[in-house]
């Protein structure tokens, strides 16, 4: 540790089965009225929205409902969820649904409160007004998007992602993880999600800005799911093994906001970006082999890593723990049915010096723990193809 650090978590975090029954207390705490609802469409069937409808029909609350969201939402879409929240007069949002539905829930938060368009508060702490408050209900374990200091909305006439970014106030108020919101969940989603709650801890845990308090976070969180990700995405209907992957996706949404990431989401971003697969996916693919390049820079957290994925390292040297790490996950992987290469869900070889030129420029240098060049970017991309 080189430098001073911080850690801090606003959420209040009620998890366990059931749970869902705190927006009951949370409706007469903070005399909700009136509540402005953020919801994705195939929510809309399921168990869990139904269970939180009839506490708002019971407690006589007024709701509108947004649920026009589409996987990377747009600035557009908020447009249209802050016109539809405008006439609702709610004192509230609730999200209930992935990363997206949160994103958008929080973007809507912020211009409630702050007016003017989502465009204005790109970048770090570009707005100082609290958002209205949220309660964040996910339905994937995988993005941790209910702690996370950030929103992300796609600027479709610049074509680029923006990142609104406050640590204290763009995180939910309340986080609900309560396993039955996860049971509708596909399981080739379950997997591509729960592998990218498993990147963030990893890579928040060998980041240059780990800190003892985010790496005994992310070890547990690494620990829970290697325990439970298989079971999970097996029977999502198993709510023991559901509970601990929502808890062990907050945890590392809680700390990658503070360490930063690496080069698995470096590439990953691009992945996704240019040949249109979902984040977890391209995470998921990209990891083993971002994983070994980095394991030189710290072969003793990697040997952590080992230990906390159930492998037994007794005896072994330091450098053999490590790679016992990158076993485990490669094990992960393949029991996942994660393709092997980035040929595998139509990649074509032509963009990889492209993405690598993209990947040096957009910065990761700072966070992950082995410098990184363009030969070494394209170099990756050519082991991933």
């Amino acid at each position: 540790m080189n430098n001073i650090q911080s850690f801090y978590c606003p959420t209040n975090i009620t998890m366990g089965i059931d749970s869902h029954r705190k927006v009951d207390s949370l409706i007469k705490e903070w005399k909700i009225q009136n509540l402005f609802l953020v919801v994705d469409a195939a929510i809309l069937k399921t168990d869990i929205y139904a269970l939180v409808e009839a506490i708002l029909k019971k407690n006589n609350v007024c709701f509108e409902i947004y649920t026009d969201i589409e996987s990377d939402p747009s600035a557009n879409t908020v447009e249209k969820a802050y016109a539809l929240y405008r006439k609702s007069g709610a004192s509230t949002v609730l999200a209930i649904g992935g990363g997206s539905t949160m994103d958008v829930g929080k973007a809507v938060g912020i211009l409630a409160t702050n007016g003017g368009r989502i465009h204005q508060y790109e970048g770090i702490e570009k707005f100082s007004i609290p958002p209205l408050p949220l309660i964040a209900i996910p339905t994937t374990a995988g993005t941790g998007s209910e702690v996370s200091g950030s929103c992300v909305i796609t600027d479709t006439d610049r074509g680029l992602k923006m990142s609104i970014r406050h640590a204290s106030l763009n995180p939910a108020k309340v986080a609900i993880l309560d396993p039955i919101a996860l049971k509708s969940l596909p399981a080739t989603v379950a997997a591509h999600s729960g592998m990218d709650a498993f990147v963030h801890a990893f890579e928040s845990y060998i980041a240059l800005n780990a800190s003892p308090m985010t790496d005994a976070i992310n070890l547990y969180a690494i620990e829970l799911m290697a325990q439970n990700i298989r079971q999970f995405v097996a029977n999502r209907a198993n709510l023991d093994a559901g509970l601990k992957m929502a808890c062990a996706s907050n945890l590392a949404g809680i700390t990658f906001g503070l360490t930063g990431l690496g080069n698995v989401h470096c590439m990953a971003r691009f992945v996704g970006a240019f040949f249109h697969v979902s984040h977890g996916l391209s995470n998921a693919i990209c990891l083993p082999y971002a994983a070994e390049f980095n394991l030189i820079a710290n072969p003793k957290k990697y040997a952590r890593v080992a230990l906390a994925m159930g492998e037994n390292i007794q005896g072994m040297t330091e450098l053999e723990a490590a790679n016992k790490a990158l076993d485990a996950i490669k094990c992960l992987c393949r029991d996942l049915g994660i393709p092997e290469k980035l040929r595998d869900i139509k990649a074509t070889e032509d963009k990889l010096p492209e993405m690598a030129k993209l990947c040096v420029e957009a910065g990761y240098n700072r966070w992950n723990p082995r410098h990184s060049t363009y030969n070494d970017f394209l170099t990756l991309f050519q082991q991933a193809y």
